[in-house]
């Protein structure tokens, strides 16, 4: 977060202002000191023109040249938490596709999610409800959906924490 917000030339205060958090728990995250709920991840990336998975990807430990070839990510690889379960990335470092898994999933609906990269959601357990710009769209293990970017989406889970999916998101 403190490389793209520096890369920007934005402080700490700016980024708190877009995002509609406060820049003492701002500073607390750049510093280690807390871990953001998705959702509140979600609103600093969109304050910092990325994703959310784009901020996960890069704050892996162990920094990942652009060019190396291969990723590889182990199972106990660290997770943020996500309305109704937790997210973790897929993969390490900057990379074209942000591929994350999904724990569990709000039993509601909660805002709408808009980013420009285009998304790929696969269900591996449970049954997800898609909401696609007003469109829901109820999908069951082994089926998927993508959409563009730009478009309004969220989704929910009637399992709730038994839900488990695959998102991947482009990297813009």
């Amino acid at each position: 977060m403190r490389t793209q917000r520096r890369a920007l030339g934005l402080t700490l205060v700016d980024v708190a202002g877009r995002a509609g958090l406060s820049h003492p728990f701002l500073s607390q995250l750049e510093r280690g000191l807390a871990r953001p709920s998705m959702r509140s991840l979600t609103a600093i990336a969109s304050a910092l023109g990325t994703s959310a998975q784009a901020l996960i990807a890069a704050a892996e430990a162990a920094p990942v040249p652009l060019d190396e070839p291969v990723s590889i990510v182990r199972h106990d690889t660290a997770e943020v938490e996500s309305p109704g379960g937790s997210v973790r990335t897929l993969v390490r470092g900057a990379r074209s596709m942000l591929p994350s898994e999904y724990v569990g999933a709000p039993t509601g609906f909660h805002d709408y999610f808009v980013h420009d990269g285009e998304e790929f959601v696969f269900v591996v357990a449970g049954i997800i409800d898609v909401d696609i710009e007003g469109d829901l769209h109820v999908l069951v293990p082994g089926e998927s959906i993508y959409y563009a970017g730009g478009v309004r989406h969220r989704w929910r889970s009637p399992d709730g924490p038994r839900a488990r999916l695959v998102v991947v998101q482009q990297n813009l």
